[in-house]
């Protein structure tokens, strides 16, 4: 399998499949001669002792210092080694994969005067798993995520840290050895490069990692829009409410595109049920709470918000934020600011919003199944209550994590300090927005998980009545592997089991094989 790279053509669906398969990367052949062809402007204006931005002349608060011919390629690692300031936890390894992919497929476009040979270094080191150490803090998003593109050359240039990790997905990747850039090189008979003019600043200069994370929290959050409609029914389900909420012709007249696919969705899951079949009639309910109710308005907003994230997003991949940015047709370069991350720190602040959104209704159903006074349900959904506990804690974990979010959920693109001697005046913090949206994300999966574990503990109470087409197929899933809670055990195990389901997307692919959710 090859992934062909050429600075336009990648999407959020070629990048799920990057993580998954782990395809051969390669540029296309129009992508080769589009960099050499900046390349050569390149070495021709430092033949002639033009003054560009970075290539003749310092960075920053520096821009007015003109460096010699002779220092250039100094000044190139230089720059590298002065940037690599990083600090704290380091990114996962198979954020890092993705900050190389989409750095190459920027660079690919032939727009900042990278040699083609440092481009495919980079290439190499993505098809033979070969993942730099990077340290997660010390960006604020002013010319792009500086620090960590800086740790990730440095690797390229040989005094770097790497580890080599062939399923980059794997938890355990994380903790996977670490060596140096250069003994790695020598396993694969690679050299370290030597930057010439612009290639430092070039392969530093962009938004690759707020990018990243942006790209991998929009492939997981499309699943988990559709995860929360299915967690919902079966909260649904369990809880015996009515779907007359959902019914098409009250969200045609409120016609936001997420409410009305939530409430088909939820429809579609529960259809053919035979726990909404034995109350259909004559049921004393008029309405039910919000969590259930309003569903398909919950969902909905925070399925629009995170449709305009991800198109936000898939901007992003193929766009060239370098700078200064050469125009080869036209002879020229512009000193710009394409590499401020702004345009991706307010959507991931929006997407934190909308994720944590998905995950604060998820703990009221949670609660609603759980409290005993509200619905005709076990307390605590023990059987035998008093001496058992039964689902007590699964309420005040979930709480816990949605309380968490709120905090998370808290912007970081309202705040900016200035950097380098105030040429950087306004700075993005999109990289805090982009690991605090990830955390988010985890947390929500958490809370979904939870409440699929609650849901389906009701369900025991409601036998043998049976559940919908869809609902029912999540159900199976989680039986498969977690037994009804006839008395209380370590629910560790449990928990830990059924966010693995979800992680791994074994419930959604199971439901999406009894029905067709969107």
């Amino acid at each position: 399998m090859k992934l062909i790279i050429d600075g336009n053509s990648l999407t959020l669906e070629k990048i799920d499949l990057f993580l998954k398969e782990n395809p051969v990367v390669e540029l296309s052949p129009s992508a080769k001669k589009n960099v050499i062809k900046a390349r050569k402007l390149i070495d021709e204006w430092v033949e002639k002792g033009e003054v560009i931005y970075g290539v003749t002349t310092g960075f920053g608060g520096f821009s007015s210092v003109k460096i010699p011919k002779e220092d250039i390629e100094q000044l190139q690692e230089n720059l590298i080694i002065s940037h690599t300031a990083g600090i704290g936890e380091n990114l996962p390894p198979f954020i890092v994969k993705l900050m190389m992919l989409l750095r190459a497929n920027a660079l690919a476009s032939g727009y900042s005067g990278i040699r083609l040979e440092t481009l495919q270094l980079l290439i190499d080191m993505i098809n033979n798993n070969i993942i730099p150490v990077i340290p997660s803090q010390g960006s604020v998003g002013a010319s792009g995520d500086l620090a960590p593109l800086a740790h990730l050359v440095l690797a390229m240039i040989g005094k770097g840290d790497v580890q080599i990790i062939k399923n980059i997905l794997d938890e355990k990747a994380a903790n996977t050895k670490i060596v140096s850039a250069k003994s790695a090189f020598k396993k694969f008979g690679f050299l370290p490069v030597r930057l010439a003019a612009k290639e430092g600043l070039a392969l530093i200069n962009g938004t690759q990692m707020m990018a990243a994370y942006g790209t991998y929290i929009c492939i997981e959050a499309k699943k988990l829009a559709k995860l929360a409609d299915i967690s919902g029914a079966l909260s649904h389900e369990a809880l015996r409410a009515t779907d007359k909420a959902f019914d098409q012709r009250l969200h045609k007249l409120r016609p936001y595109p997420g409410q009305i696919a939530s409430a088909k969705n939820l429809l579609t899951l529960l259809k053919n049920s035979g726990i909404r079949a034995s109350h259909i009639d004559d049921d004393p309910r008029v309405q039910d709470a919000y969590s259930i109710r309003c569903m398909p308005q919950i969902h909905g907003a925070s399925r629009d918000a995170i449709d305009y994230v991800c198109s936000r997003i898939e901007i992003e991949l193929n766009s060239v934020n370098d700078n200064p940015i050469i125009f080869p047709d036209d002879k020229d370069y512009i000193s710009g600011g394409n590499f401020h991350g702004q345009p991706l720190a307010l959507p991931l602040d929006f997407m934190a919003i909308a994720l944590s959104e998905i995950a604060d209704v998820s703990e009221r159903r949670i609660d609603r199944l759980v409290n005993g006074s509200t619905e005709k349900l076990p307390k605590f959904l023990a059987e035998d209550g008093g001496l058992n506990s039964g689902y007590m804690l699964v309420q005040y974990t979930a709480a816990a994590l949605v309380s968490e979010n709120k905090v998370l959920a808290h912007p970081a693109s309202v705040d900016s300090i200035p950097t380098s001697a105030n040429k950087e005046d306004l700075n993005s913090m999109g990289s805090i927005s982009a690991r605090k949206c990830f955390q988010v994300l985890k947390n929500v999966q958490a809370v979904l998980a939870l409440e699929l574990l609650t849901a389906a503990q009701g369900i025991e109470f409601l036998k043998p009545l049976k559940c919908g087409d869809g609902t029912n197929a999540a159900y199976k899933t989680i039986r498969k592997i977690i037994p009804p809670l006839k008395r209380d055990r370590i629910l560790k195990k449990d928990i830990d089991t059924i966010l693995k389901l979800v992680v791994d997307g074994e419930i959604l692919n199971n439901v999406e094989k009894a029905v067709t959710i969107i």
